[in-house]
């Protein structure tokens, strides 16, 4: 499953499903999709997403992988440069006082 963030000042977001679930946690919300953040609670969600991301900013968190995919066995990406994208959405989101979406 993907899960696409959209905000009507920024670029739309598309993560794959148990990244995104595991950053809209990190944000204080319950993970459900479809979702939302009213424009009056984006800045509270940003700060709760960048202070988990610096916490640990190089644990990983990929998505799962198929057994047989030999080529990206053993590869990470971290937890910063999973969250940036995210994070961009939310800044520009917050800055002009929108909603924030996300829905598969």
């Amino acid at each position: 499953m993907l899960i696409t963030f959209t905000t009507p000042v920024h670029a739309d977001i598309t993560m794959f499903g148990d990244v995104a679930k595991a950053l809209i946690h990190m944000m204080g919300h319950s993970g459900s999709v479809p979702g939302a953040i009213l424009a009056e609670d984006v800045p509270r969600a940003l700060e709760k997403l960048k202070a988990a991301v610096a916490r640990n900013p190089e644990s990983p968190l990929n998505p799962a992988r198929d057994a047989e995919d030999d080529d990206t066995r053993g590869q990470s990406v971290s937890l910063a440069h999973r969250a940036l994208p995210l994070i961009d959405l939310l800044e520009a989101a917050a800055r002009e006082e929108k909603n924030v979406m996300w829905s598969s």
